[in-house]
């Protein structure tokens, strides 16, 4: 990996590798077992991704929000005396219709062969309340300007109100190839997998199952929502079996019996045929 050197101007934190709080922004400290709420760093690629980058903490002590009151930006904070260093003051300022700027000031440098990127902060996904900045992503040849004088962010829709509070990350920062050099080629379908495909593919399956102790059905509070790129889906004959271990079986003693409508009992019938092959 390329060594990033910086150089901050004025006001800021220090940088670092983008974290992923526990309680915090990334969920509570619940485990991915059967019966708890699914929270956003169960899911690996997520964490994986957010982890990737560099994260930039908001490094004043006064706190900002940011609306849109009928089609302009108004930014609302007390920001009180210049406090001088010949930076603009206040720091963020309208910039066009729909977009604000914070004037950053920050020096990033990565070799030639690369270049960095801003990227909203990973939390803006794990955010339900419209409050988390949403930065505009942009590249930077650090090889030939490696200063940031200011990122631009999006403005919040109509209702929702961007907040920015110390030492919370507004915007991530990646290391990136600086050309797109990429070359497409259809794999066609009757290309066969590779070796190393299926040894992953295996041990996929067996990290997701590890990781519910139900086998490979996701616990019972478990969305869908983070479920589906984030367990290995159950083969067929694995469900029916489920299906027909779960299915409640009729009373051999004597008594009124539960009547099953059509459907339920189709599907009861299609999962034994399937255990039978």
């Amino acid at each position: 990996m390329p060594v990033v050197k910086y150089r901050v101007h004025g006001t800021g934190l220090p940088r670092r590798q983008t974290e992923l709080p526990v309680p915090g922004w990334a969920g509570e400290p619940q485990p991915r077992v059967d019966g708890s709420h699914e929270q956003i760093w169960h899911c690996a690629p997520f964490s994986e991704g957010a982890r990737y980058g560099i994260e930039i903490l908001y490094p004043f002590e006064q706190e900002l929000r940011v609306r849109t009151h009928r089609g302009r930006v108004q930014l609302e904070a007390d920001w009180g005396p210049d406090p001088g260093g010949g930076l603009n003051w206040p720091p963020f300022r309208p910039f066009g219709e729909g977009f604000y700027s914070y004037q950053i000031v920050l020096d990033l440098m990565v070799d030639g062969a690369w270049a960095v990127r801003t990227e909203p902060h990973p939390r803006f996904y794990a955010d339900m309340t419209s409050s988390v900045p949403i930065a505009v992503p942009a590249l930077i040849r650090t090889s030939w300007w490696p200063m940031m004088f200011f990122a631009i962010f999006k403005a919040p829709p109509k209702g929702a109100t961007h907040v920015f509070r110390k030492g919370e990350g507004f915007l991530q920062v990646i290391v990136i190839p600086a050309e797109p050099d990429l070359t497409l080629e259809p794999m066609g379908e009757a290309t066969p997998p590779s070796a190393s495909s299926n040894r992953a593919a295996s041990t996929l399956a067996a990290t997701s199952c590890r990781l519910t102790p139900a086998g490979c059905r996701p616990p019972k509070r478990f969305s869908t929502a983070l479920i589906g790129t984030c367990c290995a889906r159950p083969r067929r004959a694995n469900a029916a079996a489920d299906l027909a271990e779960d299915w409640p079986r009729p009373r051999t003693s004597r008594g009124p019996r539960r009547r099953r409508s059509a459907c339920t009992s189709r599907a009861f019938h299609r999962a034994k045929a399937t255990l039978q092959l």
